[in-house]
């Protein structure tokens, strides 16, 4: 073995085994390899190596090139390069191949506003972010970070954005911990760069016995995943994270916090442009005082905790054994409506859970538990026929929010499930309640707050329509978002034969570096 690779090796081995520090040299490395002149494959072949093999593959090949691929200087009308990494809390496709996510809406919105073309840089990992931007490979780093005091003596965090907790969860199949000690002797992930691993190292000061897993994941979802699967007895994660991983991950639940609610905001570097700084302060300023942030918060998180653990498993359950019967029908109602089939799967779970037979003590009838002068509207002719039902209550849904032209979508599509439940006559009513209010009525995180008000008097008094169950409203639409949610996850999109071609986005493959992907 050659000198410099012994010398390297034995400067390495003892980071190699401490995971905190495992994870850095893995990342260097990382850097090193993608900065060689090699052959795409073989850069592939050792990104996935061992950490030790990745070292000797790099000393065999003699001396890389230390410049990385550091961004130039911001300029006015220049292009922001942002890290982020893809999950359900920061940055992904959606199923008709479009990006969206919380921090993509939010850098999108900046961008625009501030003059700056944006390209994203989607990165594998959670734990490939923060070095990434230390390395001066992006302008800011978008990726559901929270400010630390750790981070904060490496980096310039901007205005925080949402609050968030770092909670244990525990498969509610086991016993739940009730303290810090229960989880010594456990199983404990932690998620690779994740910010709850200096707080559970200030923990262990005082509970030295404490100790836990470091895990290279994509991302806390998969985290949840180890600990429903066994692998793991508890784990630490953000609780926005958290409960995204419940709509898939049932069993799953939060047994305490640790300590106070954290802020999430973007980092950019400690030399970070003061001009930047500036546009950043203004922008969430904005979005603050005109509800901008409010809404778009709610668009990704304001539905995830209505359903309960034993909703969740019911649903899971009827998704296997059930949907398979009128996954044909739900399709064909895609194709005569336009409407994505695992949506209106979801109001038809909703409104019957799947059951053709379902009849209502005010006599709505069918899957889609439809009314009888309603379903003469839309042609069905037997409630009773699952096929007949399944159309009928797409073509309704679709007319509904046709008669919502003014509404932004997916506002538009959220308001005319409301009205699907509650009539759109009681919907007029309490959309002219919410123009009374100075509340544009269009937006759906107003009508959550107005629907309900038609069960007072002093507004049923006055309304055209009377009084009406609005609150009822607002739990089915809320629902119905959160079993969408599950049903995109699980359930492959519908492509029909007619549909024009999209343009192709590449998608990201664990363990390589992502393409920049533009925003639109």
């Amino acid at each position: 073995m050659p000198l410099s690779l012994t010398l390297l090796l034995s400067l390495l081995l003892p980071c190699l085994v401490v995971p905190s520090l495992r994870l850095l040299v893995w990342e260097a490395l990382a850097c090193r390899v993608r900065s060689l002149q090699l052959p795409l494959r073989l850069q592939a072949q050792l990104r996935r190596a061992s950490p030790l093999l990745l070292v000797a593959a790099l000393a065999a090949c003699g001396k890389a090139d230390p410049a990385a691929e550091v961004v130039p200087p911001l300029v006015d009308g220049g292009e922001l390069v942002v890290l982020t990494h893809q999950s359900a809390t920061t940055f992904y496709q959606d199923s008709e191949g479009r990006h969206t996510g919380l921090e993509y809406e939010l850098v999108s919105r900046f961008a625009a506003e501030a003059g700056y073309k944006v390209r994203f840089i989607a990165l594998p990992s959670f734990a490939a972010v923060l070095p990434a931007l230390a390395r001066g490979e992006g302008h800011i780093a978008a990726a559901g970070l929270i400010v630390t005091p750790e981070a904060s003596k490496q980096f310039t965090f901007g205005p925080s954005y949402q609050d968030v907790s770092l909670e244990v969860i525990y498969d509610t199949d086991v016993q739940r911990p009730r303290s810090l000690n229960d989880l010594v002797g456990k199983r404990v992930d932690v998620l690779a760069g994740s910010p709850a691993i200096p707080e559970l190292q200030r923990i262990q000061e005082k509970l030295p016995k404490l100790a836990w897993n470091e895990v290279v994941a994509r991302d806390a979802e998969d985290i949840a995943g180890r600990v429903a699967g066994g692998l793991a007895d508890y784990a630490v994660a953000e609780s926005h994270a958290v409960d995204v991983a419940r709509n898939f991950h049932p069993t799953i639940a939060t047994a305490f916090a640790l300590g106070q609610p954290r802020k999430l905001a973007w980092a950019l570097p400690k030399n970070a442009d003061p001009v930047l700084v500036k546009k950043l302060d203004a922008f969430f300023g904005r979005i603050r005082r005109d509800a901008t942030l409010n809404r778009l918060i709610d668009r990704y998180y304001g539905h995830l905790q209505r359903l309960t653990d034993a909703d969740i498993a019911h649903f899971m359950s009827r998704v296997r054994t059930v949907l398979p019967l009128y996954r044909k029908h739900f399709q064909d109602a895609q194709d005569l409506t336009g409407i994505d089939w695992r949506l209106i799967a979801a109001l038809g779970f909703q409104e019957s859970h799947w059951d053709p037979n379902a009849v209502s003590p005010t006599g709505v009838r069918g899957l889609m538990m439809m009314q009888d002068d309603t379903a003469a509207q839309m042609g069905v002719k037997n409630l009773l026929d699952p096929r007949e039902n399944i159309l009928g209550g797409a073509r309704y849904f679709a007319m509904l929010r046709d008669l919502l032209q003014r509404a932004p979508e997916p506002d538009r599509t959220w308001i005319a499930l409301a009205a699907y439940n509650i009539g759109f006559g009681h919907l007029e009513d309490a959309r002219a309640i919410a123009r009374s209010l100075n509340l544009d009525p269009n937006v759906w995180v107003n009508m959550k707050q107005v629907l309900p008000l038609l069960m007072r008097p002093e507004h049923s008094a006055v309304t055209r329509f009377g009084y009406a169950r609005g609150g009822e409203a607002v739990i089915l639409t809320e629902n119905v978002r959160q079993y969408f949610d599950i049903l995109r996850r699980v359930e492959a999109p519908h492509k029909p034969a007619f549909e024009s071609l999209r343009d192709e986005i590449a998608l990201i493959r664990p363990g390589e570096r992502a393409p920049s992907l533009k925003g639109r």
